[in-house]
């Protein structure tokens, strides 16, 4: 991580803070930087969780529930706002459970991070998580090895990850969270012997090489994703997993804490904010 770029960052999310008016309980850094493989020359990607103060809830005029920046050199910054976080989680959407995960942190609370992880983990379904990699992993597979051609090989991983993802889920049949951590994914998910030794081989290169360079997706990569891809069709791809009413009534009741708690701390008072 270099040190000017996470000022920059820093300075960025102070910025955010100050011209939105929001609390910012969860910054971290996504991408291939926290997936662990990265490059010399990979990007920097900042996500966030954010939340509005009260006075914007008690408003006919409802937020944009994202905060965007167009990327600038190698960083690109987005955030949420938690309500959104939360409707993708109830549908599938494995994101926000990624960004909970990242082991780079670059500000937030301690018990926002645990409090949402610890729904999360109760909240998200196997079905809904595996449907979420399998289409993730199937569109990647698609869109850079659909045809056999030279490709390049650093997008490799992000179909690897996916497939690894519904492996190690397969193994698993209680959990529905996976590592975010790509070597951690990969060695317990106890993948091929010759797989194994084709990623480490890659990984190695990836580390210190700016351009792996272009090549045809090796034999044993490309059978290890078609396989795991079929498999998951026959496991996540059948009925559409939908939250439960008490897990909806749930999200309510963590959202509105969240927003008493941030308000609280901020202000130094009790706040408590009530159904209408």
């Amino acid at each position: 991580m270099d040190g000017e770029k996470v000022a920059l960052i820093d300075a960025l999310l102070d910025r955010i803070t100050d011209e939105h008016g929001v609390f910012l309980p969860l910054a971290i850094e996504s991408g291939s930087r926290a997936w662990g493989f990265s490059s010399p020359d990979s990007d920097y990607d900042c996500r966030f969780v954010f939340v509005r103060r009260i006075a914007e809830h008690v408003t006919p005029w409802p937020a944009r529930d994202v905060i965007e920046f167009p990327p600038e050199d190698d960083l690109d910054a987005n955030g949420w706002d938690l309500g959104k976080a939360l409707r993708l989680l109830l549908k599938g959407n494995a994101v926000i459970v990624e960004w909970l995960r990242s082991p780079v942190i670059y500000r937030g609370q301690a018990w926002f991070r645990d409090g949402f992880l610890e729904f999360a983990r109760h909240a998200a379904t196997r079905e809904a998580i595996g449907r979420h990699y399998l289409h993730l992993g199937e569109r990647q597979r698609r869109v850079y090895f659909g045809d056999g051609t030279s490709v390049a090989q650093k997008k490799i991983f992000y179909a690897l990850r996916p497939a690894a993802t519904l492996r190690w889920l397969r193994m698993r049949p209680r959990e529905a969270i996976a590592p975010m951590h790509f070597p951690t994914l990969m060695e317990e998910c106890d993948p091929p012997a010759a797989l194994e030794r084709e990623v480490a081989e890659l990984m190695s290169r990836k580390l210190v090489t700016r351009e792996l360079g272009a090549a045809p997706l090796p034999p044993v990569v490309a059978s290890f994703l078609d396989s795991e891809f079929q498999l998951a069709r026959v496991s996540f791809e059948g009925g559409r997993a939908r939250a439960s009413e008490e897990v909806v009534a749930q999200a309510e009741r963590f959202y509105r804490a969240v927003v008493e708690r941030l308000e609280r701390e901020c202000d130094g008072g009790p706040v408590v904010v009530r159904p209408a």
